[in-house]
């Protein structure tokens, strides 16, 4: 059975999201995961409740972050603090991807084991592919865990 990974990002990092979920796409043909964001929702549906939905039964929640997410109001007042409480709940766990450099240190998220290693922006790295492909190494193992309990 595939978990659900739910993905809080701020539409102007949808390039970055994008790349992300490329490099998850043999975790989904796998059978490991089902990937879920905004852009999954169709036209005429409450774009909200939508939202709400998934956030709610996702198993592992990805936060995006960059200086975009965390100045989002909606990011981080609403999806960062639903899923920060249903991780304390022990309901779902959140998995921060430092998608660019910003200074994150204090923020609630900031408690959590961080991918791509070192918590390295991605956009940092040499190669983004190698980064891309360390945190979906970083999201399978973690899916193996949840797996196991």
């Amino acid at each position: 059975m595939s978990i659900e990974v739910f993905f809080s990002y701020s539409h102007k990092d949808e390039t970055l999201r994008d790349k992300l979920a490329n490099h998850l796409k043999l975790l989904e043909r796998q059978g490991v995961i089902s990937a879920w964001y905004d852009r999954d929702i169709t036209a005429g549906t409450e774009w909200e409740g939508q939202i709400d939905e998934h956030l709610e039964s996702a198993k592992v929640i990805l936060l995006l972050i960059s200086a975009d997410f965390l100045a989002s109001n909606y990011c981080y007042d609403i999806e960062l603090k639903r899923a920060m409480k249903r991780h304390e709940l022990g309901e779902a766990r959140v998995i921060p991807i430092i998608l660019r450099d910003v200074d994150w240190k204090g923020a609630t998220f900031g408690k959590l084991q961080a991918l791509p290693k070192n918590a390295q922006p991605i956009t940092s790295w040499d190669n983004e592919d190698e980064a891309f492909a360390n945190v979906a190494r970083g999201i399978r193992k973690a899916v193996d865990q949840l797996k196991k309990k």
